[in-house]
């Protein structure tokens, strides 16, 4: 089977259902920001800290432009569809599932938004973050799976359902 890449708004559930999915379809997973954090020897947002948001995202493009397993699912991170170059190569090597949650259920389910590394502009609010990004989603999705009111098992077996 060709790699499953998931897409979506932090707190969408993009890694916890790529475990779940993976293990499911007897593929493997690979979540991009550990990949990152691998590579670079740092959390995401000490890389944030470090290099500024612009930085951050060239760091996080070139590693998801990178990228290569076989039949792997692959979690990215919410702002992986800022890089053009990346989620064309993720789109050449993987079917591109958005994970669509509203905007009502991404802000109930994120904590402290810095410490999960969340790419934010100075005084820019998450409505804002949501509104830019969901356009982009929906540009590079080859598959979009609504996640609002599901559990994770009802999720990945949709998407079990819709990927064989």
């Amino acid at each position: 089977m060709k790699n499953i890449v998931l897409i979506g708004m932090p707190g969408a559930g993009k890694s916890t259902i790529g475990v779940v999915l993976a293990k499911n379809l007897g593929m493997s997973f690979v979540d991009s920001d550990l990949v990152i954090q691998e590579q670079e020897g740092k959390k995401l947002h000490e890389l944030i800290e470090e290099h500024g948001l612009d930085g951050f995202l060239e760091i996080e493009g070139r590693v998801n432009a990178s990228l290569n397993p076989k039949s792997a699912v692959i979690a990215t991170g919410g702002s992986v569809v800022y890089c053009e170059e990346a989620m064309d190569h993720l789109n050449s090597i993987a079917v591109v599932c958005y994970l669509r949650l509203s905007y009502e259920g991404i802000r109930e389910r994120l904590g402290d938004l810095a410490e999960r590394g969340v790419v934010l502009r100075e005084g820019q609010t998450l409505k804002a973050l949501y509104e830019e990004r969901v356009p982009l989603y929906e540009k590079y999705a080859n598959l979009t799976v609504e996640c609002e009111n599901k559990n994770i098992r009802e999720i990945v077996m949709e998407l079990a359902k819709r990927l064989r």
